[in-house]
């Protein structure tokens, strides 16, 4: 990212404040999966409850997405939203680490439940806003940030809630997280001019909702991107199970060296989202996205050369540089190609796809490892991510280009 274009972000009105509570709020939720997975398993010894419970904590995105979106864009109310989003997810915690052990199983995965509905707040609720603040020109940078926020997060949310965990048991991590996620609250509303992007002429409620998922609907490069990323994040959900069996039974090492996959993993994104932005300047932003998956599926199946843990952090690490731009380019297209209007809809309701998508490929990865073994396993994401990117990039050419909004 050049100098000129960070000098221009920095004077964006609001924005420095914006990108500095995301980061905050997206590191406290980066943070749940680590810190309830080790609390229930601490006090309860089951495996399949931490499983459920934090499968619970995304599947209400997937409804509640395009209501908070169409909600935003009708209301441009999002200090509100803020508020019960952040509240919410501390109280839950809260609960959650008075109940674990000594209420009913069922109550866990029901109150990360509650929480989950909240969730596409900090996923996609973020990102719509970016489109009110900066200068067109400088929209790929800031995708480029925001990329790089949330690959921050997936480094120090899980990072840091091994620590805690560590030096003070699991219910350290969970206190640690509610103490962050009221920080970031903190932060968030000293957003200036934080709610903004209301509608002039605002819709019924499912009157817009209709809208933004016929536009999602009818949209081709928008819909063609959209299912690439699918099948992307399918893939990525897979490797979260294979994962540990790699370096279990192939690396030489022990299931818990999965974390730093992820972490090579993370920081070889943000080196990619960071250093790549410029892509965008000149090439269509779909075209980056398919080109990027195209890549970063060819560098998988050079993993399967690794026969150690080393070899596999610095090929993992090297991939994720090519995989870098596929997210801030989704998003570039997710704007470009959506009214002003249905943008916090839009960006909602695409991110609560994703968020399945990755939550389906983690339920596949089980059945596939035992049945393929991990670098079969491997070889599998990597041939439909690549696959994803090619079939892409050759459906977008045969579109003449429709009008970008």
């Amino acid at each position: 990212m050049d100098r000129a274009a960070i000098t221009a972000l920095r004077r964006s009105h609001g924005y420095p404040q914006f990108l500095g509570a995301a980061t905050v709020a997206r590191v406290a939720d980066e943070m749940f999966a680590i810190g309830v997975v080790l609390l229930i398993l601490d006090r309860t010894e089951s495996p399949t409850l931490a499983g459920v419970t934090v499968a619970a904590a995304t599947f209400p995105a997937i409804l509640s997405g395009p209501v908070i979106g169409a909600w935003l864009d009708r209301t441009g109310r999002r200090s509100l939203i803020y508020k019960i989003d952040r509240l919410l997810l501390a109280a839950v915690l809260l609960a959650i680490l008075a109940a674990a052990g000594r209420a009913p199983d069922f109550v866990l995965p029901l109150l990360a439940l509650i929480t989950g509905v909240t969730l596409p707040v900090t996923f996609t609720g973020f990102t719509s806003m970016i489109p009110l603040m900066v200068a067109d020109a400088v929209l790929p940078f800031a995708n480029a940030a925001e990329a790089a926020s949330q690959n921050l997060a997936l480094i120090g949310g899980p990072g840091l809630a091994g620590l805690l965990a560590a030096v003070g048991g699991p219910e350290a991590a969970l206190i640690g997280e509610v103490a962050l996620t009221l920080v970031a609250l903190v932060l968030i509303l000293r957003i200036p001019d934080l709610n903004r992007g209301a509608s002039e002429r605002p819709e019924r409620m499912r009157v817009m909702i209709a809208r933004g998922l016929r536009h999602i609907a009818h949209e081709p490069v928008l819909r063609i991107v959209s299912v690439a990323g699918v099948f992307n994040n399918v893939s990525w959900g897979l490797l979260m199970i294979v994962f540990p069996v790699w370096a279990a039974n192939e690396l030489g090492s022990s299931s818990a060296a999965s974390g730093a996959l992820w972490a090579a993993f993370a920081f070889g994104s943000l080196i990619g989202a960071l250093s790549l932005a410029g892509l965008q300047q000149g090439h269509p932003p779909e075209r980056v996205a398919f080109a990027a998956m195209f890549a970063s599926g060819a560098g998988m199946v050079t993993w399967l050369l690794a026969g150690s843990l080393w070899v596999a952090l610095t090929l993992v690490a090297l991939t994720a540089v090519l995989e870098g731009p596929v997210m801030a380019s989704v998003f570039s297209v997710r704007q470009r190609r959506t009214p002003p209007g249905l943008q916090a809809q839009v960006m909602g309701t695409l991110g609560s796809v994703q968020i399945a998508a990755f939550s389906v490929g983690t339920a596949l990865g089980g059945p596939v490892v035992v049945a393929l073994g991990s670098r079969t396993s491997i070889l599998v994401a990597a041939c439909t991510i690549l696959s994803a990117g090619a079939i892409g990039a050759a459906v977008r050419a045969t579109i003449q280009d429709p009008a970008v909004h």
